[in-house]
């Protein structure tokens, strides 16, 4: 009688360890699937909404991006390109090269001229770029 309820505790025991094990995976996997500034995981939302706050960040009222605006403009590159450049289904597109590389030429003028505001044909290069991106995306490509 002992040995059969032992036998049926470790059954019990190693079915709530299983259990255990799976809740863990799913809630650990399912933190991993968020992004911690916003991306939804929509390539044409992310598109739209990374080109949006990028057209504010480069026209500031003052001429010149605070270091706070730059430092969340890098973060939202970084995040975007992360997720969407290995992404094989959206990283040949038109609408992901041009905004691939009006985020290279920001990155690239936030890392060698911290200090400095955008030059007024880089300025319009973005804008252009970015307005690109956004109208491509909409439209499918």
């Amino acid at each position: 009688m002992f040995a059969a309820l032992r036998g049926f505790g470790q059954q019990l025991v190693r079915a709530g360890l299983q259990l255990l094990l799976v809740v863990a995976l799913v809630f650990g996997l399912s933190a991993c699937g968020g992004t911690p500034s916003g991306l939804s995981g929509s390539y044409v939302d992310d598109t739209v909404s990374v080109a949006k706050s990028l057209l504010s960040t480069i026209a500031p009222e003052d001429g010149q991006a605070s270091s706070e605006q730059q430092q969340q403009a890098r973060s939202l590159i970084n995040e975007y390109i992360s997720l969407y450049r290995p992404n094989s289904r959206v990283n040949g597109l038109a609408s992901f090269t041009t905004m691939q590389t009006a985020l290279n030429s920001l990155a690239a003028h936030y890392t060698n001229s911290n200090n400095r505001p955008l030059p007024d044909d880089l300025r319009a290069r973005l804008e252009k770029e970015l307005h690109k991106a956004e109208l491509t995306v909409v439209r499918g490509s």
